[in-house]
């Protein structure tokens, strides 16, 4: 399909994976009616938890993990593409920020877990070690879909644009950063953020969020996002949790990049430091 819509679920996800999982289902069954045939939720859909010790005793294997069982359900009567955008998975002793993209069969395309663990501290005070639950992934994923070539990340991974470089020159044609962006960096950086990936790489961006105050205590910035590839916004939320929706037209990608071909144009740079104290 060329033309679709693609749908954004907005979320305040909280500390009670049951209420959680019910907010995701009646979000992705809501842009459904609204005729989205790819829908993304935001990063931390399951769970949000800062205290280590709640967050494991709440959270489960891959196999074990219900709200993946039951979004697989949801995509498989719905015959469409669920992208849960992460959720804190158990990998042993340790924890993935992993994303899980399900097809229109309900059957599993794609997982990543975040590379880039946001290890951060911000004007105002607040801090951030990712680091210290969670383990950074190591493979980019590109997905094949029937809703087009889709590149994954989480979040932080916005910041790092080689990531998102590597997926456009493999044919990708969205490019997902889901969100739970503090509401200090998201109210600075966010938008530019989403722009920037999708006009350097000629690509539709779409990142779902997390918004307002949680349980846990933090505030997220929210404003989920849908740019197409030359980077206009097609659709903008607020903080509030909700549907962000957009009709996409894949043909404008390839349009984008035949007007400004720079994923051809890209030449290894060596670097020559110059000047200096002299002896």
């Amino acid at each position: 399909m060329s033309r679709l819509v693609v749908a954004c679920v907005q979320m305040r996800s909280g500390r009670d994976p049951v209420a959680n999982r019910e907010a995701a289902i009646a979000g992705v069954a809501a842009a459904s009616d609204a005729g989205a045939a790819y829908v993304q939720t935001p990063e931390m859909t399951g769970l949000l938890e800062r205290d280590k010790a709640a967050l494991f005793d709440k959270i489960r294997t891959q196999e074990e993990d219900e709200t993946i069982a039951a979004l697989r359900a949801v995509a498989r009567a719905r015959a469409i593409t669920v992208h849960i955008g992460s959720l804190a998975i158990r990998v042993g002793d340790k924890v993935a920020n992993r994303a899980v993209l399900i097809g229109p069969d309900g059957e599993i395309v794609a997982t990543y877990d975040k590379i880039h663990l946001f290890d951060v501290d911000l004007p105002n005070g607040e801090t951030w070690r990712e680091s210290a639950t969670y383990v950074g992934g190591e493979r980019a994923v590109l997905a094949q879909t029937p809703v087009g070539a889709i590149g994954l990340s989480v979040c932080y991974d916005i910041r790092f644009p080689y990531l998102y470089r590597a997926y456009a020159e493999a044919g990708a044609e969205i490019l997902t950063a889901p969100a739970a962006f503090t509401r200090q960096t998201g109210e600075a950086h966010w938008r530019t953020l989403a722009r920037a990936r999708a006009i350097e790489n000629g690509a539709f961006f779409v990142a779902a969020a997390q918004g307002g105050r949680h349980e846990d205590g933090r505030e997220t910035w929210g404003h989920s996002i849908v740019v197409d590839p030359w980077g206009r916004v097609l659709a903008e939320g607020d903080a509030e949790p909700g549907l962000v929706v957009a009709e996409i037209d894949r043909e404008a990608v390839a349009e984008a990049r035949r007007r400004v071909p720079s994923l051809r144009h890209g030449r290894p740079t060596p670097l020559v430091r110059a000047g200096g104290a002299s002896a």
